[in-house]
């Protein structure tokens, strides 16, 4: 074990250096070329500390990333390399790393953490019986890489994901996540001849985040919170439509059913 920490100390500045290419190397999940961009990356990184390139699995033009050494079946080292961060977001928020804190779009969440997994895997000796799998779609629920997940889960003993966590922790369990799109539909009319003909898609929905916004129970874990809003057409003109998306985060089924309910 010595040994290990001993290789793992050396090889920090390499560490770093692999962090800030993969930082930089921007890639918001709805952007797909960014996306296959990104994987090349990390593809080279993994080939590079492992000794072996990973299969290419294209989902719908998203490809992930697996790798399996021996058997594979052990344990999977499971992540993503996708983030929330649109292309250019480094001319705002720049890789840097001031007083020991890393920054940059996805450093925390998670490229940090893919290149954490390769280079613990490098000073590895025997990798027999493990397997790696990196998608480009978990930000945005997973719609083309679930089912490969959890395939490849079912054929390990145990599945470690590499996403840092507030303060340090141990992750043992995450909320469960569901996502709706509401849309408001109204009666469009001259803002300032005729308002009262029409029906105002923007006051429903202040109407409707407020009572969205009261399924929430703390006590219980359970967050819903109103995102994306956008309504109406030009500044004269009462809007006719109205759109939202709300992020729902639940403990237990139960919450889940209630709040699907409601």
């Amino acid at each position: 074990m010595t040994e290990i920490v001993t290789a793992l100390q050396a090889g920090l500045p390499g560490l770093l250096a692999d962090i800030e290419e993969l930082v930089r190397t921007e890639s918001p999940s709805e952007d797909l070329a960014a996306v296959v961009g990104c994987a090349r990356v990390v593809a080279g990184l993994g080939t590079r500390l492992t000794g072996a390139a990973p299969e290419w699995i294209d989902g719908s033009g998203r490809p992930a990333l697996r790798w399996r050494f021996g058997s594979g079946d052990r344990v999977l080292l499971l992540g993503h390399f996708d983030t929330v961060w649109p292309v250019g977001s480094l001319v705002t928020h720049p890789f840097g790393i001031t007083g020991g804190r890393l920054t940059g779009p996805g450093c925390f969440d998670m490229k940090a953490g893919v290149v954490q997994l390769f280079h613990a895997l490098s000073v590895l000796g025997d990798l027999g019986g493990v397997s790696v799998l990196l998608t480009g779609d978990e930000e945005i629920g997973a719609p083309t890489s679930r089912a490969l997940i959890e395939s490849e889960a079912r054929r390990t003993r145990a599945v470690l994901v590499l996403e840092a966590s507030e303060g340090g922790a141990l992750k043992t369990a995450r909320k469960g996540m569901s996502g709706y799109g509401l849309t408001v539909a109204g009666r469009a009319a001259h803002a300032g001849l005729e308002p009262h003909r029409g029906i105002n898609a923007t006051t429903e929905l202040a109407h409707q985040v407020l009572a969205l916004s009261e399924l929430a129970d703390p006590a219980a874990g359970t967050t819903v919170t109103p995102t994306v809003a956008a309504s109406g057409t030009t500044r004269n003109t009462v809007p006719d439509t109205a759109r939202l998306m709300v992020d729902v985060r639940v403990a237990t089924a139960a919450e889940q059913d209630r709040v699907d309910r409601a």
